[in-house]
Parts: C-alpha cells; structure tokens; sequence
C-alpha cells in the first residue's frame, strides 16, 4: 500500500516512508483499504493496483500494490 501527497497523513504508525504493508481478509477490496485507513470514500484520488487504474470494488490478491494519489492539478 503506497499513499502519496497530500493522502500521506492516512497512512497508520509504523509505515516506512509513503507505503505499508497490510494484512488483509480475502476478498477485500480497495474500498475495504479506505475504510480500514479512514480514508473518505468521498475524497478526490485516483487508484491504482499493480500500476493499472482500478475501482472501489476491485477484490485484492496477496502481494497485489494498491497505490493512491490525489488527483493532479494542470493547466
């Protein structure tokens, strides 16, 4: 689990830098991760798992990485 930017403050004691590792029941999901994090299900942030875009319900595999950003500002 890898949270970047301005999601960093949701990461539990102990992380290493911007990741931790997680022990999940099967069958968890990515929004499982948001809730045991207390992430806002409501908060801006693009999702990756294994560095493809994935969805609240994807099920998550042991050794899968679930990496979330804030969404980029441009112009």
């Amino acid at each position: 689990m890898q949270l970047f930017a301005t999601l960093q403050p949701y990461l539990p004691a102990g992380a290493d830098g911007d990741h931790v590792f997680l022990e999940l029941p099967e069958g968890s999901t990515v929004a499982n991760v948001q809730a045991v994090l207390h992430i806002p299900a409501d908060l801006p942030c693009l999702t990756v798992v294994n560095g493809h875009d994935a969805e609240p319900d994807q099920v998550l595999a042991p050794g899968d990485v679930l990496a979330m950003f804030p969404p980029l500002a441009g112009g």
